[in-house]
């Protein structure tokens, strides 16, 4: 009997081990990272979907350093013809040993997990991810990037376990009101 007891709770164990499994992604952030380099706009080309960003287009963040050494974050969009934004502030947690992986915090003392997973040398794109597999961003410094560096960087969170169909790619030439659109 406890055999079977035992195999029935194996069998109802397997199904939760395989989903974590296939839920793992290499969310390493970049070793070398120049917080300073990283300031100024950046445009969403791409992102899975996620209830704060949905249906918004012509999407930007903007990182700007604080008097007190931290950062301001500025989300902004337009979604329905409204323009949205949120302010935040960031913070590396540890910037000597894990500088590209920052705190980041729209609400109170909330933070949540903000690594840059893939970044040109010339700061001109990032690919940004969290501590699980349920967020990514492509950002570029210009609305629109190159084929070939899309290309790559999309290669580069499929090798880290993302899955990349989630992608939704943003409009950043949107008349205001207009949707993302899949690519």
């Amino acid at each position: 009997m406890k055999s079977v007891i035992a195999l029935v709770l194996a069998a109802m164990l397997i199904p939760g081990l395989v989903y974590a499994q296939t839920r793992r992604v290499d969310n390493t952030p970049v070793k070398n990272f120049d917080l300073y380099k990283y300031f100024g706009l950046w445009y969403e080309i791409a992102r899975f979907d996620h209830k704060f960003e949905r249906d918004m287009v012509n999407v930007k963040a903007e990182y700007v350093l604080r008097d007190d050494g931290k950062v301001d974050v500025v989300n902004s969009g337009w979604k329905n013809g409204n323009y949205k934004s949120a302010i935040g502030m960031a913070k590396q947690p540890n910037p000597g040993n894990n500088p590209a992986r920052l705190r980041v915090s729209f609400f109170l003392f909330f933070y949540s997990d903000y690594r840059v997973l893939m970044l040109d040398n010339d700061y001109q794109y990032a690919l940004v991810g969290s501590k699980g597999p349920d967020y990514l961003w492509i950002l570029s410094r210009t609305p629109e990037i190159d084929d070939k560096v899309r290309d790559r960087i999309v290669d580069e969170a499929q090798r880290r376990g993302y899955n990349t169909s989630r992608l939704i790619w943003v409009d950043q030439g949107a008349s205001v009101g207009r949707h993302s659109k899949k690519r």
